[in-house]
């Protein structure tokens, strides 16, 4: 017999998708937090979601705080780890190969924003989010934008993009169009081309949209170098 207890026991089956019981905590959250709010989400209603004992949640993250830190931070993980890699690859000859550079980083993340099972993006604009518990996170963010002006202002060292009016750099402007793909998202507007067209859209404002297609395919191809 089943000692009572806080939770319940371990179904036989997992119930949800992960390797472990950490990762299927991980979805249980994902999902709870983005439809219910964190304020709003309980460690035991996440317990219940895996079908594991509130108790044996805690063997694997000691608060809500550590789940939430995880969330965050693997949502700019991938994204900071393509975009630096890219950054110290071989330096850019020409507008195109500057371009194709950004394009890549901007369509490589925001993949990563829409084909999530969650949009856990979302989680970005919670007031949590910018306690000092989560400074990891917003130093991995900051970096990321860091990378998107980088390789911004090497296109416009080809391009002298001065169309843009001293307003923001091109790498900011695309890292924010990028992150409008979770408002896009939440909104159910995301498709399967929407990251495709994001990444496109910051080739026009380099205005370099010419040679959108020869710059696809290479970005496409740095794509497929890293993974």
């Amino acid at each position: 017999m089943t000692s009572a207890g806080p939770g319940r026991p371990r179904k036989q089956q997992p119930v949800r998708p992960g390797a472990t019981a950490r990762d299927e905590i991980l979805d249980a959250a994902s999902e709870l937090f983005t439809s219910q709010g964190f304020a709003n989400t309980s460690t035991r209603a996440i317990a219940d979601a895996v079908g594991i004992r509130q108790s044996s949640l805690y063997h694997h993250f000691g608060t809500k705080d550590d789940i939430l830190a995880e969330l965050l931070d693997g949502t700019v993980a991938g994204g900071l780890a393509f975009a630096s890699a890219v950054h110290a690859g071989p330096p850019a000859s020409d507008s195109g190969t500057a371009a194709a550079r950004l394009h890549a980083v901007a369509l490589y993340d925001g993949s990563q924003l829409c084909s999530a099972r969650w949009n856990l993006g979302v989680l970005y604009h919670l007031p949590e989010a910018r306690a000092p518990r989560f400074q990891r996170f917003m130093d991995d963010r900051l970096q990321l934008r860091r990378r998107y002006r980088e390789l911004g202002q090497n296109v416009e060292e080809f391009t002298q993009a001065a169309h843009l009016n001293g307003t923001a750099s091109l790498g900011d402007l695309v890292f924010r169009l990028v992150e409008s793909l979770i408002n896009l998202r939440a909104d159910g507007l995301a498709d399967a081309d929407s990251a495709m067209q994001t990444a496109d859209a910051g080739i026009v404002l380099a205005g370099v949209a010419a040679d959108l297609d020869e710059i696809r395919a290479m970005s496409t191809g740095l794509i497929r170098q890293f993974e």
